[in-house]
């Protein structure tokens, strides 16, 4: 029978998911073998740890139970209080989750194509470790066939999603015009591949790479950004950092104190990032936890989603070349009456918990009071209505779009507009065996 033991974003906290991966990272399917298991898979990705186990129908309840506690040591908890932090499914149950997960289902980005490469992986090593079984061969083989045919056969699929993509989308709020963003990626691994490609899908032209691995210059000739092996520096150079490695650990000492607006980014479970980077004056943090409690927000739900980040290639990069002035002109003018906010609402904080909570309500705000007009910007410059949307902006807030004209760039090549970035760095994803999630 087969047996999955689940640890995810749905039944956990990230503090959890994190200690649990950070103690599992070295672990392999062999540890979890016994003479009443016959095979075993461990998967391991961004939200969620996992033990997939082919035990005979008698040896259900105990090997299930020695499982638990053995991720319960690894997590630092009781076997009880863990208990409570998982899903255990068995048979048929435990089938279908596996489809879920390997279709993206069960992933922060609902229908993202990643978690289909990660669940592979660690098939694959379990293979080379001879844990594998005849039942459990034939359940990933299938889980991998269904995941195609959701990806070919449903709306979701075509979507494209990913983690990466789903926090862009939510960085995007942060960012006023991706195409200036100075963007530096930390890693080298599949994960900072297909982030390459989704900020060129974004127009970001100033891309830097950070690895201390040796990997730096040959990633960064092939992908065309610069590379760097000092990482105050490269963070210094630039205004977005995002992390997909689990190679570093950026600590506030990595941050420089030059009074620059920085956004960081955490894809990384184990973290990338120390917590306490996000405490430090004008930077931003965004984590998985973070990500996860906006991923079901109205705003940024799927089907909203695909329409910010799958549009057509025919009319998403025109209409967000002749929008882009609105859209630049009006964030700015939010931007700016947020940081006003943001210094009285530090001044008269009675303590810096407050203080950082009522920043936190008021950067989401900003976030989600920019997100529809942003998306009517665009539909009006679909529809050849740009300059209604402009004079309407300067109705209501007195904002001269015109003043950013220069925003208006050439749009990319119509093979770049047609082509999914995904699909154009799936071998170069192959080759790039090292993982955030």
């Amino acid at each position: 029978m087969l047996i999955c033991v689940s640890v995810s974003h749905r039944t956990a906290s990230f503090d959890l998911l994190d200690r649990l991966s950070a103690a599992t990272a070295g672990t392999a399917a062999t540890e979890l073998i016994a003479p009443d298991t016959d095979g075993a898979v461990i998967l391991s990705t961004c939200n969620r740890v996992e033990a997939y186990l082919d035990v005979p129908d008698a040896a259900t309840q105990q090997v299930t139970d020695r499982t638990v506690a053995r991720l319960a040591a690894a997590a630092g908890l009781p076997v009880e209080a863990f208990r409570e932090r998982i899903a255990v499914t068995t048979g048929t149950d435990a089938l279908r989750h596996l489809f879920a997960v390997t279709a993206g289902l069960e992933s922060l980005a609902v229908g993202e194509d990643e978690i289909a490469g990660q669940v592979r992986r660690a098939y694959d090593s379990a293979r080379v470790a001879g844990t594998t079984t005849p039942a459990i061969d034939r359940a990933f083989q299938r889980a991998s066939k269904v995941s195609k045919e959701v990806r070919t056969s449903t709306d979701l699929g075509r979507q494209g999603r990913t983690l990466v993509q789903l926090a862009l989308s939510l960085a995007g709020h942060r960012v006023t015009d991706w195409r200036a963003a100075r963007v530096l990626v930390v890693g080298t691994g599949n994960y900072a591949a297909t982030t390459i490609a989704n900020l060129r899908g974004l127009g970001v032209s100033a891309l830097a790479v950070y690895s201390a691995t040796g990997r730096a210059d040959a990633f960064a000739a092939k992908y065309g950004v610069v590379a760097h092996r000092d990482l105050p520096e490269a963070i210094a150079a630039a205004e977005v950092v995002i992390t997909c490695t689990r190679a570093y650990w950026i600590a506030p000492t990595d941050v420089p104190a030059d009074g620059a607006r920085r956004l960081v980014i955490d894809l990384g479970l184990p973290r990338n990032v120390d917590p306490a980077v996000g405490a430090l004056p004008d930077v931003e943090l965004l984590d998985l936890q973070v990500i996860a409690l906006h991923a079901n927000l109205p705003e940024l739900a799927p089907e909203s989603a695909a329409r910010d980040l799958i549009q057509s290639a025919t009319g998403r990069y025109a209409a967000e070349q002749l929008a882009t002035p609105a859209i630049v002109a009006l964030r700015r003018h939010v931007f700016d009456a947020l940081d006003a906010e943001i210094e009285r609402a530090e001044s008269r904080a009675e303590s810096p918990e407050q203080a950082s909570a009522t920043v936190a309500a008021l950067r989401h705000l900003a976030g989600v009071l920019l997100h529809v007009p942003s998306e009517r910007a665009r539909e009006a410059a679909a529809s050849g209505a740009s300059a209604d949307f402009e004079a309407a902006l300067a109705v209501v807030y007195g904002l001269d779009a015109g003043r950013h004209a220069g925003h208006r760039l050439t749009p990319l090549r119509p093979a770049e507009l047609i082509s999914d970035p995904a699909e154009r760095l799936l071998g170069a994803e192959e080759e790039q065996r090292g993982s955030a999630g």
